[in-house]
């Protein structure tokens, strides 16, 4: 009887393991393999050596970064989740990190590739899988609408490694990890087509908008712009289905929210308590160059490829470059052949309701992301009035997003454009492709060669900026408590962002005052890059650390503002990065008398209790 009942169990479990084995090999997992194997790709250069090596450009936030993702590992080897607000950085204020880039749900992720390999090395690892798990969600989607496994692959591909995702991941993880964005749309429309239960939906898009919560808050409000240019195009073509399932997507809706609203009370009651709504988003103004700049798409950008996609020109790698904005707002390129190819197809598929509400999404998108106007003169871009950011931007949440990343979803509409208009061509039904005999073929073809365009390079590198000789000796030295203040020299914030770097792959200090964060209801420029935790005092010692970088150095702060400035900061101990014959050492001795530990160019002072 064991024997009999023994051969059941077995034979029951043959099936499965055929299937399994059958998936294997499927289209749809060689899809994926070709979604990973890309990602690699991307950052083959990279993977060479990850822990030595980042992406060339915007080396503050990839620094931010590796702090981020090193504060999250060291919360889950605690066996606890990330604190939302954390004094281990500019003390004593501290910083919210739900107004942050903070990579929550990411960083808990590759949480045992950072306590394992480091904070590079898992940021290396999320840029790979961002990018693969992004086209392969939005393959999934495709292939739930009825696009066919190729045009589905396409299409993933188009979104999961588009110019917008790939220039972001220079230096903006949290826009790269894209995965959740085409489920959520799928959601609310699949509760506004009456597929599925309303609650079953609503539960599951609950869920999804809470974890998008804690990846990016700012790719969540450009998915629900997305979603309601969707639903108006949908509204407008269909009025009378529209309206036969307000009743039943208003019960989904309830349902997300009631979810939501569970998993994130208290996330967004510590994000916005005591916060001005106004007030509080931090400004899309930004100085590059030594110049003002909306972070706006310029219409030339649609067009001219950057080096980061292999079909490129030295001129125009040079002319992206000297774009009047980072490269990481670099995100519109599509193409002429694929820009022609999907405004042909929105155009002669008009009729296509699928096709038409992405292609509309697309294009509005696109326009939406051209923001409200150019702060530089001499750059082409439409007027004011025909720019609809242009009526948004002062609204409350919205005023604090950055307009050019809605090139995101718009890519997103893009890849829908393409897939279902290749499978309509190669139904056999489209004229003149159907009256050849290898139309299909020919139409594949052609939608290859527009991707083509797109096809995204290895990334640049460059060194990361080794941890100084001498640094982990010297805290060893100094015998710290985890809730020590230390005062760094150079004082950490946006423009000194290497000493996050060197925080974040030695774990000292625990307690690091001033850094590279974004503080809210600060005004002006100051909420943004950590320059609310500047005073006159720190941005003496970085000019004196870095006389190349100063060339005018800032006034000698008085002894009374020293005075005030230590007495606000309360440090239990200082290290800096310097000798005592070097300026700033001889300004650090002059402050805190001779040092307790030196070594190497490595000063260091534990300080009596303040």
């Amino acid at each position: 009887m064991t024997r009999l009942a023994t051969e059941v169990v077995e034979s029951s479990q043959e099936p499965r393991r055929r299937r399994a084995i059958a998936w294997v090999w499927s289209a749809p997992a060689i899809t994926m393999y070709c979604y990973l194997a890309l990602g690699f790709f991307v950052n083959s250069r990279m993977w060479i050596r990850p822990a030595g090596f980042r992406q060339t450009g915007d080396p503050e936030d990839v620094d931010q970064a590796t702090w981020f993702v090193r504060y999250t590992a060291t919360a889950v080897s605690h066996f606890r989740l990330p604190a939302l607000q954390t004094m281990t950085m500019n003390p004593p204020h501290g910083v919210n990190l739900m107004w942050n880039t903070s990579l929550l749900l990411p960083g808990v992720v590759v949480s045992p590739v950072t306590l394992l390999f480091g904070p590079q090395v898992a940021l290396t690892t999320l840029l790979t899988l961002g990018f693969a798990t992004s086209a392969a969600a939005m393959y999934y989607v495709l292939r739930r609408w009825h696009a066919s496994p190729l045009a589905a692959a396409l299409g993933g591909g188009l979104y999961g490694f588009s110019p917008a995702l790939v220039n972001s991941g220079i230096g903006h993880y949290s826009l790269v990890v894209a995965a959740l964005l085409p489920l959520i749309v799928d959601r609310v429309l699949r509760m506004v087509a009456g597929q599925g239960s309303p609650l079953r939906n609503g539960v599951w898009l609950g869920v999804l908008v809470s974890a998008q919560l804690f990846v990016s808050e700012e790719s969540l409000m450009d998915a629900t712009i997305a979603t309601i240019v969707l639903l108006a195009v949908l509204a407008i073509s269909r009025p009378r289905e529209v309206l036969g399932r307000i009743r039943p997507t208003l019960t989904g809706l309830g349902a997300a929210a009631v979810v939501a609203l569970v998993l994130c009370a208290r996330a967004l009651w510590v994000q916005f308590h005591g916060v001005s709504a106004k007030g509080a988003a931090a400004t899309v103004i930004i100085s590059y160059h030594g110049k003002l700049t909306n972070l706006g798409t310029l219409p030339y950008a649609f067009v001219d490829p950057a080096s980061s996609v292999l079909l490129h020109t030295h001129g125009t790698g040079v002319s992206a470059n000297n774009y009047p904005q980072p490269l990481p707002e670099y995100l519109a390129y599509l193409g002429i052949p694929l820009i022609i190819l999907l405004l042909v197809a929105i155009v002669y598929f008009w009729r296509d309701l699928p096709i038409r509400m992405a292609g509309v999404s697309f294009l509005v998108l696109e326009w939406l992301g051209m923001g409200s106007k150019p702060l530089q003169s001499n750059l082409v871009s439409l007027p004011s009035f025909l720019l609809p950011w242009h009526f948004l931007e002062h609204l409350p949440v919205i005023g604090g997003m950055v307009p050019d990343r809605l090139c995101i979803l718009a890519d997103a509409g893009a890849a829908a454009v393409l897939a279902f208009a290749l499978d309509r061509v190669r139904s056999g039904k489209v004229a003149p492709f159907a009256r050849w005999r290898y139309g299909a073929t020919m139409a594949t073809g052609l939608a290859v060669f527009a991707l083509l365009w797109v096809v995204p390079a290895p990334y640049d590198i460059v060194p990361v900026e080794p941890t100084p000789v001498g640094w982990q000796a010297t805290f060893a030295a100094l015998h710290l408590a985890p809730s020590d203040r230390v005062l760094l020299a150079p004082f950490p914030y946006a423009a000194t962002s290497q000493v996050m770097r060197w925080q974040a792959v030695t774990k000292e200090p625990v307690t690091m005052i001033g850094g590279d964060f974004i503080a809210p209801d600060q005004p002006g420029r100051l909420g943004r890059a950590g320059r609310s935790a500047m005073t006159p005092t720190s941005y003496y010692i970085n000019s004196l650390y870095n006389v190349q970088a100063y060339p005018m150095a800032p006034p000698y702060p008085s002894a009374a503002q020293v005075q005030a400035d230590l007495a606000a900061w309360k440090p239990d101990a200082v290290v800096a990065r310097t000798t005592p014959g070097a300026p700033l050492g001889h300004f650090l001795i002059s402050l805190f008398g001779r040092p307790t530990v030196r070594i190497g160019q490595m000063l260091g002072w534990r300080l009596a209790s303040h």
